[in-house]
């Protein structure tokens, strides 16, 4: 297990002097899922492989923001990623209606952030998270990609005291599950620190080397 991990991160190449420790592996694969704890990086080192991709080949990316200004944290939340983000993007404001964002992104490169705030929303909303579920994964595999998705772990701490939080930290979970499976790349963020936990790119890579 040591070893694989080892491997991982020495194919990460060398971060940018300026850099929050936000690595990025060249080459972008159809479905990346980014995944970590709060201020753990994820918009940071997701938004930084999109751009610096987008920058040298292919049209203007596209953010999918799944957020919704309920209060005025939130509020400020939304503006930091706005500003942080700058030019580049095209931002596409889509809480609810994921799939429907996705396919009309039209090819391009896109960022979804994030799948946990969108999660909420169905929540909040009574949707059938299952259903819900089982069409965004359909989307994303029928997709030419690529696409990042950030996602929050949200199972790593104590079981929450009511039924609401716990029905929230469960149906995280099979959608993270769901989404790592679906994904060619999954990168789990800690401190601002990537390690890649499933690259599906290098080993395909790797087999052609051996032949």
């Amino acid at each position: 297990m040591t070893s694989s991990v080892s491997s991982h991160a020495t194919r990460v190449p060398a971060q940018h002097p300026s850099s929050q420790q936000t690595a990025y592996l060249p080459v972008l694969p159809r479905i990346t899922l980014v995944i970590g704890g709060a201020r753990s990086g994820k918009s940071a080192y997701a938004e930084t492989m999109i751009a610096e991709a987008s920058r040298t080949n292919g049209p203007r990316p596209l953010y999918i923001a799944t957020a919704e200004a309920r209060d005025p944290e939130m509020r400020e939340r939304i503006s930091l990623h706005r500003e942080r983000r700058g030019g580049l993007w095209e931002t596409v404001e889509e809480p609810l209606h994921l799939a429907g964002a996705l396919v009309a992104g039209g090819g391009r490169a896109v960022l979804v952030d994030c799948l946990t705030l969108w999660l909420t929303n169905h929540l909040l909303a009574g949707r059938d998270i299952a259903a819900e579920r089982e069409r965004l994964i359909a989307t994303l595999n029928a997709l030419n990609g690529p696409v990042a998705l950030i996602a929050n772990e949200v199972g790593l701490g104590i079981v929450p005291d009511n039924a609401l939080a716990r029905a929230f930290r469960d149906e995280a979970g099979l959608l993270n599950q769901a989404v790592a499976r679906a994904a060619n790349r999954v990168v789990f963020m800690a401190a601002g620190l990537p390690l890649v936990m499933k690259d599906a790119v290098m080993k395909d890579d790797s087999r052609r080397n051996d032949l």
